[in-house]
């Protein structure tokens, strides 16, 4: 069934809305618990943000995957248009769209994150960042790096899974699984972006984020753009016009 254009933009808007509250919002509230000044050794740390990130996009592929397809992001949906298995022509508004839901689960994490005394987002709101902005301080061609390989190899899992061959129903698993590992191995690079939308939702709120939010886009949508090219060159698995509407 080929739902129409509202109602996909509908449904990109709740999985990216969620993408953002649940994953930035356990790295703002959640990754580390203070107490009195101290850590009470409550926080979830990097794996749990990682399990938070991977369980926003399963939940929600299962959700609305089937209405809009379950991009929530726009290097998906640039990687997906490259590789013919999306309409370019859909492709601005599915952008905009999720920049949209993005950018107004940021400003609930900030409003729910400003009722507690002495809270200063410009300290850290969960943004992405090279250099000084890095958990691990990595330096800017390093991050490209990491953002444009782990985005590319997102979308060859998304590609994959969608296969009609692949097994029945368990392609929101293996995807968010897969951005699960991908948030394991780069949250201390990067804070993990691969995903525009959820980058440019809290960059305004940190202090130095939004000068580096330019390379939050670039890498993810060269990686995604990387693996639309090659997926077929590599598996031999040519699925052009075919919409992975129905994850």
């Amino acid at each position: 069934m080929q739902h129409s254009l509202v109602h996909r933009l509908g449904a990109e808007f709740l999985g990216t809305f969620w993408l953002v509250l649940g994953g930035c919002g356990s790295a703002i509230f959640a990754a580390q618990h203070v107490v009195d000044g101290k850590d009470s050794g409550l926080g979830i740390g990097f794996v749990g943000v990682a399990l938070a990130f991977g369980l926003t996009v399963l939940t929600m592929a299962y959700a609305v995957g089937h209405v809009s397809g379950g991009h929530f992001n726009p290097a998906v949906t640039i990687g997906l248009a490259t590789g013919r298995r999306f309409d370019w022509k859909d492709v601005p508004a599915y952008v905009i769209t999720q920049v949209v839901a993005g950018l107004v689960a940021g400003g609930v994490l900030y409003a729910v994150a400003s009722g507690k005394e002495g809270f200063d987002a410009g300290a850290g709101f969960a943004a992405n960042g090279y250099a000084d902005h890095s958990p691990g301080g990595y330096t800017l061609a390093a991050v490209l790096v990491a953002e444009v390989v782990l985005t590319a190899f997102f979308l060859y899992i998304i590609l994959g899974a969608t296969d009609e061959r692949a097994p029945v129903g368990f392609a929101p698993i293996a995807i968010g699984l897969g951005l699960t590992l991908i948030h394991l191995i780069s949250i201390p690079i990067s804070n993990t972006s691969v995903n525009p939308a959820r980058s440019t939702a809290v960059a305004f709120f940190q202090d130095g984020a939004a000068g580096q939010l330019w390379a939050f886009w670039v890498a993810p949508i060269v990686g995604a753009a990387i693996a639309g090219a090659t997926y077929a060159v590599i598996t031999g698995v040519n699925r052009a016009d075919v919409d992975v509407e129905g994850v």
